[in-house]
């Protein structure tokens, strides 16, 4: 039993008033269903708050009308609000969230509620990025570098520390570039995503199946260079342009994810492969060039050569084993966003390499806490030297 001033009545009796008020029976026909007077429908809808006309809502993952009074109806016995959410089988963080959003504990009323989680859920929203410009600039600005989503949002959130509003979450990006229409994103931009394939394709090379001399494998490798401790261990290989007439070599630092692109303008015979790494090596500290670990190409007919010009180790991965070189396999997907299949990569000149160089070495990396290669570089050659 409730007491509401001088009226006293079953729990039941209001739960009944309420729900036919849901579902868009009038005053004089609820007190004749449940037996009671006008009055006390009154009272007891003044107190839920009125009628509520309209369809349900239906989704599991919202709260229905009965949990809505069920919620005042604890809170008028004084329960807890992890009693209340005991008792419905939600997370108290969810009634939390329900009484913060409906005027707390002594204002709550689940009629009004209900109405306005309908409206919010039929109202069209707008995302963040469609109201805030500095904002929307900032993420048109590093998704013109290619950067992605989620390293977007992890900076902004790491460069405003102290300023909410110039933070979003990789979803909201995504959602601002896919969903055409809002206009807070413009189309093209949506070409500077990935292409996120399910899995990466065989690079086919015609030459695999000739036998590099002297090859030391990757099981002869220091074992510092497994667990990236220690920095100065590369990885490396080609890309190929069409027809398999053009190259671009890679070479990525395993602790650093730090890029260095070669540029082999003619052909990428084992010469020419060698003489570019050569030059690439030479700009490097010492500390730096402690081993390259490289496919079974015919480029790298050359190994034993480079190895007594530079003194730096070759060690060549098991066949078909990309994931032995992974942090170049994962750099040379990315460089297809600057130099897609099927082109002359001969086209693109030293100073061209060394702008695309810069722009992936600037971007903020996951694996690195969301440094750039260049700023985790710089962190090593200072701990190096002291």
């Amino acid at each position: 039993m409730v007491r509401r001033g001088r009226f006293t009545f079953p729990v039941e009796v209001r739960r009944s008033i309420v729900r036919l008020a849901a579902q868009g029976v009038t005053r004089n026909e609820i007190a004749a269903e449940v037996g009671a007077s006008v009055r006390l429908v009154y009272m007891v809808l003044g107190n839920y708050g009125g009628v509520l006309a309209g369809r349900e809502l239906s989704s599991r993952l919202r709260l229905t009308l009965d949990e809505r009074v069920e919620i005042k109806l604890a809170i008028e016995a004084g329960d807890s609000i992890r009693a209340v959410a005991r008792r419905l089988g939600r997370a108290p963080s969810t009634i939390s969230r329900e009484l913060a959003a409906n005027g707390s504990r002594g204002a709550y009323s689940p009629m009004p509620a209900h109405r306005r989680a309908a409206e919010r859920r039929r109202r069209p929203k707008m995302t963040k990025l469609a109201n805030h410009a500095e904002l929307r600039g900032r993420v048109l600005a590093d998704l013109g570098q290619l950067w992605s989503p989620e390293q977007i949002s992890a900076r902004l959130r790491a460069g405003f520390p102290d300023r909410p509003e110039m933070r979003v979450s990789h979803e909201t990006i995504y959602k601002s570039i896919y969903v055409q229409g809002r206009g807070e994103l413009r189309r093209e931009l949506a070409a500077c995503l990935r292409t996120g394939r399910a899995q990466r394709k065989p690079q086919g090379r015609g030459e695999r199946h000739r036998r590099i001399a002297d090859m030391i494998m990757i099981s002869d490798r220091p074992a510092e260079a497994g667990d990236r401790a220690v920095p100065g261990h590369w990885e490396g290989d080609l890309i190929i342009g069409k027809n398999g007439n053009s190259a671009i070599g890679t070479l990525v630092e395993r602790s650093t994810r730090f890029v260095m692109l070669l540029h082999l303008p003619g052909d990428r015979t084992a010469a020419t492969v060698r003489d570019a790494m050569t030059t690439a090596i030479a700009t490097l500290p010492a500390a730096l060039t402690r081993s390259i670990t490289w496919d079974q190409g015919i480029e790298m007919a050359q190994h034993a050569q480079f190895s007594v010009q530079t003194g730096v180790p070759i060690y060549f991965c098991d066949p078909h084993s990309p994931w032995q070189r992974g942090s170049n396999e994962n750099t040379n997907g990315l460089l297809r966003q600057y130099f897609p299949k099927s082109t002359d990569l001969s086209m693109h000149s030293p100073e061209e390499l060394q702008r695309v160089a810069d722009s992936l070495n600037g971007r903020p990396r996951q694996t690195l806490g969301w440094m750039t290669p260049s700023e985790k570089l710089n962190e090593t050659l200072v701990a190096m030297t002291g």
